[in-house]
């Protein structure tokens, strides 16, 4: 029988010994199998305790390999409170006498780091203390959030075990609208699957309107296979993605690009029709409560945040800037904006993309998680309605307002008429 992406990839990184593996590298779900990791990382979020952890059970020893062994702050950075500046030091302090590279506070979001920095790559295995580590099946890798006595213990000897998951395929059939986006494709999966339908399984995402996606909207539709509850959404890097990684590593960089067998197995395949799809929301408490924008139009909205690890590319800001061309910001609507990483600040800057936004009134913060992270770049208040392009709107997340999850496009929108609407009513 064939293998899927999640068995290619785990085989081939399998210890054939110790992870009852056979002689070809081949694994099956519900087989634990040890892998060797190419990256392991801790953010500044369970950073200090996976040094903790390091310094209590391997005292005096060393990192497994600190080229492959990195810290990325960008939960809170800058540190706005006390306990995360020391967490942030201790790492630092770690990082120095060990030789391991920190990702400080001028980086970014830790994942996005690693694939323009190309130490993620199509193939590779990658573990973190990020919960969305799995946005890097973006570019075709393992990635994976772990906790910190694992992440620890994956410092040390640059390897950990895993239940190998099952594998169910999503395929999105049909040409979306003209409005649609890739947020847009990602809720539509989510209001297919609800937050438990990939509970346990590495989903494969395929279908021409997949295929079509650049890396930007690869990353917002595999970063939110959490909210899905699966283990990791994966998607066959293109010639875009391929280039992409290449361009970024040393030169003459290696890589293996897995693609499922054409009899590979999976648990279920399920066919969600996009054909006509626009522009959606996913109402406040859950991102799989989503309807179509049309269905909560005429909201009034307070608030607008724009970045996260979902949508913080350049294109994301692009599409929001090209709504906002020549508008203003309703008056009383407080946009708030964070770039994903620095590179991507950079070509805000470098394109003039920020002095649009200066104009119609919104406020640029610095690279990182901002407003998807509580207490950085403000928090909603209790009857405050907002508009986010980020990942997760339980209650309480960015505060005690409601929060609606959109694309750039519909959020910028919202910001100029001052509700819930799509670019194309305003």
């Amino acid at each position: 029988m064939g293998k899927t992406i999640i068995e290619k990839i785990l085989g081939a990184h399998a210890d054939s010994v110790g992870a009852h593996a056979d002689t070809e590298g081949a694994v099956k779900p519900g087989e634990i199998v040890w892998i060797d990791l190419d990256v392991r990382s801790a953010r500044d979020f369970g950073g200090a305790n996976v040094v903790k952890n390091f310094e209590r059970e391997y005292p005096g020893e060393k990192v497994h390999d600190r080229r492959l062994t990195f810290f990325t702050f960008d939960c809170n950075a800058p540190a706005n409170t006390i306990p995360y500046a020391n967490n942030q030091q201790i790492c630092r302090d770690f990082g120095r006498a060990q030789g391991v590279r920190v990702f400080d506070v001028d980086a970014g979001i830790g994942s996005h780091v690693l694939i323009e920095q190309a130490l993620c790559v199509p193939g590779t295995t990658v573990v973190g203390t990020d919960s969305h580590m799995n946005i890097l099946g973006a570019v075709g890798a393992f990635g994976q959030g772990m906790g910190d006595q694992d992440i620890a213990y994956a410092f040390r000897w640059g390897r950990t075990w895993f239940e190998v998951p099952p594998s169910m395929k999503v395929v999105l059939d049909g040409t979306p609208g003209p409005d649609a986006t890739a947020k847009d494709l990602t809720l539509a999966v989510l209001k297919k699957l609800g937050s438990r339908g990939g509970l346990g399984r590495a989903i494969e995402f395929s279908g021409a309107a997949v295929e079509s996606l650049d890396l930007a909207g690869r990353i917002t539709l595999a970063s939110m296979a959490t909210e899905m509850g699966a283990i990791v959404g994966l998607i066959v890097p293109d010639e875009r993605v391929e280039a992409f990684c290449r361009g970024r590593g040393e030169k003459g960089i290696a890589f293996t690009v897995h693609e499922p067998d054409g009899d590979a197995h999976y648990v279920e395949e399920v066919v969600i029709d996009v054909n006509g799809l626009g522009p959606m929301v996913a109402r406040p408490g859950s991102p799989a409560d989503v309807v179509p924008v049309a269905e909560a139009a005429g909201r009034d909205v307070s608030s607008v945040f724009i970045g996260s690890c979902t949508n913080g590319r350049f294109e994301d800001f692009k599409a929001a800037a090209d709504v906002l061309e020549g508008r203003r910001i309703k008056e009383g609507v407080m946009m708030r904006l964070a770039p994903a990483t620095r590179e991507v600040f950079g070509r805000l800057l470098e394109e003039g993309v920020i002095e649009t936004f200066f104009k119609a009134g919104a406020i640029m913060s610095h690279q990182g998680c901002g407003g998807c992270a509580s207490g950085q770049l403000g928090m909603t208040g209790a009857g405050e309605v907002q508009v986010s392009t980020s990942n997760r709107n339980f209650k309480g997340k960015q505060g005690d307002g409601e929060t609606y999850l959109a694309s750039p496009a519909t959020a910028a929108a919202s910001a100029v008429a001052g509700c819930l609407t799509t670019a194309r009513d305003l």
